[in-house]
């Protein structure tokens, strides 16, 4: 592991990544930001009406979480960011190289029962079935673990505090 790395935890609306984002920056003692927070209001908008972003709407997302973890190399820092694709993934190493990524894999029936039971959220149930077509798993060659999101927080936190010291 890096002195102290940017971590990346991504996967589809669902798996978990802000509850398994808050509680690993904490264990680690960085921050924490919410990729949600970086979309601009047209993507907002645009999710909450049930239509997928495409790759343009993504972009400008992408360069500020990227930027985000540019800022904190060296500090450390946590992000939950969907990162479904490895070109977005991509996107953001090219900023954070040493970017490591955890990958929150949850079956798709789960998903869907911790989706539907949301409030407040403004990504629809509709939209998991797009995310869940767009996900590109990580490949070996990219830094980062994928794990068992169904298992309880704490020890998804264990396994990727584990997983950062290998």
């Amino acid at each position: 592991m890096h002195e102290v790395t940017v971590i990346v935890v991504m996967g589809v609306s669902g798996s978990g990544k802000t509850t398994v984002g808050t509680a690993l920056a904490e264990a680690l003692g960085v921050e924490y930001a919410e990729g949600d927070d970086f979309h601009s209001p047209a993507n907002v908008a645009k999710m909450a009406a049930g239509i997928p972003l495409d790759d343009a709407d993504r972009e400008p997302w992408l360069d500020a979480l990227a930027a985000w973890l540019a800022e904190r190399s060296g500090r450390g820092g946590v992000v939950a960011c969907s990162a479904l694709k490895r070109v977005y993934r991509d996107r953001l190493r090219a900023s954070a190289p040493h970017a490591f990524f955890l990958h929150l894999d949850v079956p798709p029936g789960e998903l869907q029962r911790r989706v539907a039971a949301r409030r407040g959220h403004f990504m629809p149930p509709e939209l998991l079935a797009s995310q869940l077509a767009t996900l590109e798993p990580l490949d070996a060659d990219e830094c980062g673990r994928t794990v068992d999101a169904t298992r309880p927080p704490q020890e998804v936190i264990r396994q990727a505090v584990a997983a950062l010291h290998r």
